[in-house]
């Protein structure tokens, strides 16, 4: 009978080790259960500065899959379409999850557009201006038939603006680090225009409008700590 080597025994041991660690610091506090409760509804106003909800447009459903994913995703979602005074429609998805934790992360547009049918013509980084600050969005085109929809959008992960996969995975570990689970926000524009770069002129002009209306509390809640709240 061979002896066990003290190699071997130390390797053991740091493997035990590894494995007690690894589930002391599994992140078990909700950040979303420490703080004030948020309202889609409320929280986005049906009307401001040029724009109000065109209630002639319905928004679109998703199928009963896609639909199934989101109910496990998201605690609430906002689909709204509006108008303004020249004609221009703009339609707005915000998808909050208070669970943003491996099995529980946004689902993207890059994966819920084509699940209805669509093609993602263009998918590419882009950087949208708050006038306060500069934050990280994705541009997408995409297209159903000779329905051509531009899709400008972003994500956050607690306080922080991540779209991009590495960033978004940094912010999630950094709160696990402390034993939190990070709630999480999807926010999109959308627009049915064959001319993407007027599409996303008009869509980050909403947007502007719609963030200089918000209470700081409430800006906080779209754009994390992504430049001044006053």
């Amino acid at each position: 009978m061979k002896l066990i080597s003290f190699k071997h025994i130390l390797i053991g041991l740091c493997m035990f080790a590894a494995a007690g660690m690894a589930l002391a610091l599994k992140p078990a506090a909700m950040v979303a259960a420490s703080g004030p409760k948020i309202d889609l509804e409320s929280l986005i106003p049906k009307q401001f500065g040029d724009w109000k909800i065109d209630e002639t447009i319905a928004p679109l459903i998703a199928n009963p899959e896609q639909q199934a994913i989101i109910n496990r995703i998201y605690d609430q979602t906002l689909s709204r379409t509006y108008l303004n005074t020249r004609g221009e429609r703009i339609m707005l998805s915000i998808a909050y999850g208070g669970d943003q934790s491996d099995a529980m992360q946004v689902h993207k547009p890059e994966a819920c557009y084509p699940a209805q049918g669509f093609q993602i013509l263009k998918n590419a980084n882009g950087v949208f201006s708050t006038g306060d600050a500069s934050i990280p969005v994705r541009r997408l085109v995409a297209t159903l038939g000779p329905r051509v929809e531009p899709i400008t959008y972003w994500t956050t992960i607690g306080d922080t603006v991540a779209v991009a996969g590495v960033k978004w995975k940094l912010q999630q570990l950094k709160y696990g680090l402390t034993g939190k689970i990070p709630d999480g926000l999807l926010f999109r524009v959308s627009s049915i225009q064959a001319n993407d770069t007027a599409a996303y002129a008009a869509q980050d002009d909403f947007t502007r409008a719609l963030l200089r209306e918000l209470s700081p509390d409430a800006r906080k809640r779209i754009i994390g700590n992504s430049g001044p709240t006053t």
